[in-house]
């Protein structure tokens, strides 16, 4: 069993072969140190020659002395697929095996699981002596909101939804809605997944209409593919359905924003802002804020989250809604005791 030094020697002449040009005048040793640096090597330009020159009695490598400075690269006509990861692919596979799995179809997560356990034992080997390989464990994604256990989909659902979307083919289902008794039956025309939180959407069409919906994965009972081509709207794409507000659940339309807000809620609003054209005036004992945001229930969420800090002043009807919440919640609090729930 080599020791850590010899590996990680052996690990660090491996990615200096790849990092070798197959054309042209070559790569010099100043360079390639950069590159292994950048891999998280931490080397000098005398150990990267004298690797050079050890590899070169091993591969079909050679040194261009033609120009100076003097370039390495890969003999004319010798294959240079080398197998294996580099420390930039294992470092790229672990954080897509970290953050995007949701995203990913079945089929293709089952022909990359080689490849994270790879990656996975590339980067716990070299972690005791390069810097690079660590970086995953420095850095994580946090939900800004109250963090929900994602609810539970039938692995067969999920599955048979990825395949016709990849077939771009018709789905039969049996939709539970949140509102619904009993699940019903629809022909859906899947268009695309969206990740939210911990819930997967599925973006399509039904029957024969038109207008797109979206449709809670963990809420598809059973699904059938069927084998004829689902219908795509004209001109449909997906970011511009996302811009368009729909993944704020309300009406989508733009409005303009006016409320006065406390002091410290100004200040996180000068820092992260909730539209381009966001302006905020001192007043009195509050600060004016204007902005052309979109109409919907997130925007509702985070009005209420505010609390005192937030007064709605238009557009009126966004006041009454808001105001509407605030009393009724305001009425369950306003008793002695805790209104029984037996």
């Amino acid at each position: 069993m080599p020791d850590n030094s010899k590996r990680n020697a052996l690990a660090r002449q491996w990615e200096l072969l790849k990092h070798l040009p197959s054309r042209g005048t070559g790569r010099s040793a100043a360079d390639l140190t950069k590159a292994l640096s950048a891999d998280g090597f931490k080397v000098s330009k005398r150990t990267v020659e004298r690797d050079l020159v050890e590899l070169v009695r091993l591969f079909p490598i050679e040194c261009n002395d033609r120009d100076v400075p003097y370039g390495w690269r890969w003999m004319p006509d010798a294959r240079v697929d080398l197998p294996g990861l580099g420390v930039t692919e294992a470092l790229t596979l672990r954080l897509l095996s970290q953050y995007l799995r949701p995203l990913l179809p079945k089929s293709i997560l089952h022909s990359l699981e080689p490849r994270f356990r790879q990656a996975e034992a590339k980067l716990a080997a070299l972690a005791p002596s390069n810097r690079t390989t660590r970086w995953a464990d420095k850095v994580r994604s946090v939900p800004p909101a109250l963090a929900l256990i994602p609810p539970r989909i039938d692995p067969s659902v999920m599955d048979a939804v990825e395949d016709a979307l990849l077939a771009e083919q018709q789905l039969e289902v049996q939709y539970q809605a949140p509102d619904a008794a009993e699940p019903r039956a629809l022909r859906l025309h899947p268009l695309a997944l969206i990740q939210r939180g911990p819930v997967t959407y599925l973006v399509a069409t039904a029957y024969r209409y038109t207008d797109v919906r979206l449709f809670a994965i963990h809420r598809i009972k059973s699904v059938a593919g069927i084998e004829k081509q689902a219908r795509r709207p004209k001109g449909f794409s997906l970011d511009g359905y996302i811009a368009s507000g729909a993944m704020e659940f309300g009406s989508g339309g733009a409005v303009k924003l006016v409320a006065l807000v406390a002091s410290g809620l100004a200040r996180i609003l000068e820092e992260t802002p909730l539209a381009t054209d966001m302006t905020l005036h001192p007043e009195a004992d509050s600060v004016r804020l204007t902005a052309t945001v979109l109409d919907g229930w997130q925007l509702e969420w985070w009005i209420l989250s505010q609390g005192d800090a937030i007064q709605i002043i238009a557009p009126a009807a966004l006041r009454k809604r808001i105001a509407t919440t605030l009393r009724r919640a305001s009425n369950q609090y306003s008793g002695t005791k805790p209104r029984s729930t037996s």
